[in-house]
């Protein structure tokens, strides 16, 4: 996890939108929603909304980083936009574009002409992207600014919607699944049902972000680590003691491994099945279940083997090694090791 801290995201923050019949500006449409693409833009700081080009009066509303503004028109060091307080901030279904026809009423306000990008600035993935590392380092310091994640994971979004043929949109769209996919982890942490044995009784994590990478990107190694995260939703809550559990995330974890042969999440993958076998060989001994125990003693031997073929520079192939070498010894996985 690159967080020590998440923050959540601003539920105050302002996304903007345009309706298709708002706009008489020449380009290529979005088919999706009908406004101009060229049109759309970011912002890399917090900007306040003016009725008028005037700071003489009180914002009307504010624009925070990585939310969406449509440009209408320039005028001098301002530019009008259209804006909707009551956007979300996010949907649990982000297939659908954050301005929509569907969205009536939008109010127009003045901006000032700073920190605008867009899919037609000159090196804009970099800028964006640049922007969104720096908020989620931000994020990852003791006491962080409220909205840096959300912010950072807004911005990634924008890397990849913007810029979909840049180097950086494979990457960008992996980590705006992965901040995503973080807060709603560590929010679901705190809920009674997050100890729960079987996955199905606790709220499940959106998984429609890092479906989207591994479609979009599916040869890139961005595609097998949101592949191996996924793999949180099927893991159990506690497993209770027995068995059930890590025999299930054992299987889990060795057909990922062979699935993604050489992937960078497939040595981590071994080792979590290798943990696994370890953990069962103390189960099945407290059971007496001596031939249970011996099965998941050579499994675990037979993955630690393995490992060193495979993955011999890998830090979890010496950990698994390690586990092996404590189930040869009688040595408990989980527990009081002492004699």
């Amino acid at each position: 996890m690159r967080f020590r801290t998440l923050a959540a995201i601003s539920a105050v923050s302002v996304v903007a939108f345009l309706p298709s019949l708002a706009l008489a500006q020449k380009g290529k449409k979005d088919a999706r929603s009908g406004y101009d693409r060229s049109a759309r833009a970011t912002v890399l700081h917090t900007a306040n909304v003016y009725a008028t080009a005037d700071t003489g009066a009180p914002p009307i509303t504010s624009v925070t980083e990585g939310h969406e503004i449509v440009v209408l028109e320039h005028n001098g060091p301002w530019v009008r936009v259209f804006a909707n307080t009551d956007a979300k901030d996010a949907q649990d279904d982000e297939s659908e574009p954050e301005f929509s026809e569907a969205v009536s009423d939008p109010t127009t306000g003045w901006i000032k002409d700073k920190g605008i990008v867009g899919p037609t600035t000159p090196n804009g993935d970099a800028i964006i992207y640049g922007a969104a590392a720096e908020l989620e380092a931000q994020a990852a310091e003791p006491h962080a600014p409220v909205a840096a994640a959300g912010e950072a994971h807004l911005l990634y979004k924008r890397v990849a919607d913007y810029f979909p043929t840049s180097p950086l949109a494979a990457e960008a769209a992996f980590r705006a699944a992965d901040i995503r996919w973080q807060l709603d982890k560590a929010e679901n942490k705190t809920l009674p049902s997050a100890h729960e044995q079987e996955a199905y009784l606790r709220p499940q994590l959106f998984e429609g972000d890092f479906k989207r990478v591994m479609k979009q990107y599916p040869s890139s190694p961005f595609a097998a680590r949101a592949a191996f995260t996924l793999l949180d939703n099927k893991l159990c809550g506690d497993w209770q003691g027995l068995p059930k559990c890590p025999e299930m995330e054992a299987g889990l974890y060795e057909k990922y491994a062979e699935r993604y042969p050489g992937g960078p999440k497939s040595a981590e993958a071994l080792y979590d099945a290798a943990y696994r076998q370890g953990v069962l060989v103390t189960m099945y001994n407290v059971q007496e279940n001596s031939k249970r125990a011996d099965g998941a003693a050579k499994s675990c031997d037979t993955i630690a083997q393995q490992m060193r073929t495979q993955y011999p520079q890998s830090d979890y192939t010496a950990r698994a090694q390690s586990i092996a070498f404590r189930v040869k010894q009688d040595l408990p996985i989980t527990g009081n090791d002492r004699d």
